[in-house]
């Protein structure tokens, strides 16, 4: 699991997004306003970690916000 200290701006930006529910990369991109490729690695890292899960191809859930 990631600390608050280990996120980036964009970390912060799509876990308020997945405490509101599933998201997928595009969506996440399109609201962020982060580039495509960098939501995707961003949401990878936090797949690594522990704190998002991949629930199907391309769909992402919250496991465990690491800034409570």
């Amino acid at each position: 699991m990631l600390d608050p200290s280990d996120l980036a701006p964009a970390d912060e930006a799509l876990l308020s997004l997945l405490r509101e529910g599933r998201i997928t990369a595009p969506y996440a991109a399109a609201e962020t306003g982060y580039n495509l490729q960098y939501v995707r690695d961003r949401l990878t890292r936090l797949v690594e970690h522990g704190n998002v899960e991949k629930v199907h191809e391309g769909l992402y859930e919250l496991v465990e916000d690491p800034r409570e």
